[in-house]
């Protein structure tokens, strides 16, 4: 059955956190490294899996950052100060800040080609805040119908009332949805329901230049 709606996850597979890390300190008020700040945004946009410098006290926590604001805040805070920052605030509100994702180089061509053919689009992510600003930013808010995000539905992927609340609002079946995502555990999900999947690596932004195209063009478009 051919494909006539499309879902996307957004960190990694849409826009990618690349924020200016100019200003980090370590607890000693030290700049931090090169190589410790590329560990420091592995950890902060890991998909799945606990990351590392989160208390233990907090674990039984962690699986539910996506659904509560104010405790993705003390999570977030807590593993960057686990992890060496010394003004761990500092990179959060940065986090949370649409200047500081970038679209990956097809991005926008990706929702052009599916709003030329009448396909809608949603946007499904695990996430606490609203990121149509980061959407509106790079002139692409348009080109999505509706966006899913956990924190506002109250589930998280890869629960399958997420993907199915999405194809509801995009009105088409599962069967008929493509999801497009970066994590075969959270993103796979979807398969549940009856959806296609197809997963991208979520490289650097430079290193990615037409991840989605292909997979755009592996069903038709």
């Amino acid at each position: 059955m051919s494909i006539r709606g499309v879902l996307f996850d957004y960190s990694g597979t849409l826009f990618r956190f690349e924020p200016d890390l100019s200003g980090l300190v370590d607890h000693d008020g030290r700049p931090l490294a090169g190589e410790h700040q590329a560990e420091i945004l592995r950890r902060m946009t890991a998909p799945t899996g606990r990351p590392e410098g989160l208390p233990e006290r907090l674990y039984d926590n962690w699986h539910r950052r996506d659904l509560d604001p104010p405790l993705h805040r003390e999570l977030y805070l807590a593993v960057l100060d686990g992890s060496g920052v010394g003004n761990p605030e500092l990179l959060y509100e940065r986090m949370l800040d649409p200047e500081n994702w970038y679209p990956y180089p097809d991005t926008t061509e990706a929702l052009k080609t599916l709003a030329r053919a009448g396909i809608p689009v949603g946007v499904v992510s695990n996430i606490a805040w609203d990121i149509r600003g980061t959407f509106e930013r790079a002139g692409v808010a348009d080109l999505v119908s509706e966006f899913v995000l956990s924190y506002q539905e109250g589930a998280i992927k890869p629960d399958a009332r997420l993907f199915t609340v999405a194809c509801e609002r995009i009105g088409v079946p599962p069967e008929q949805v493509l999801m497009v995502g970066d994590s075969e555990e959270a993103d796979g999900g979807a398969a549940e329901i009856g959806c296609s999947v197809a997963i991208v690596d979520p490289l650097p932004v430079d290193q990615r230049p037409d991840a989605l195209l292909r997979v755009l063009a592996e069903n038709g478009w």
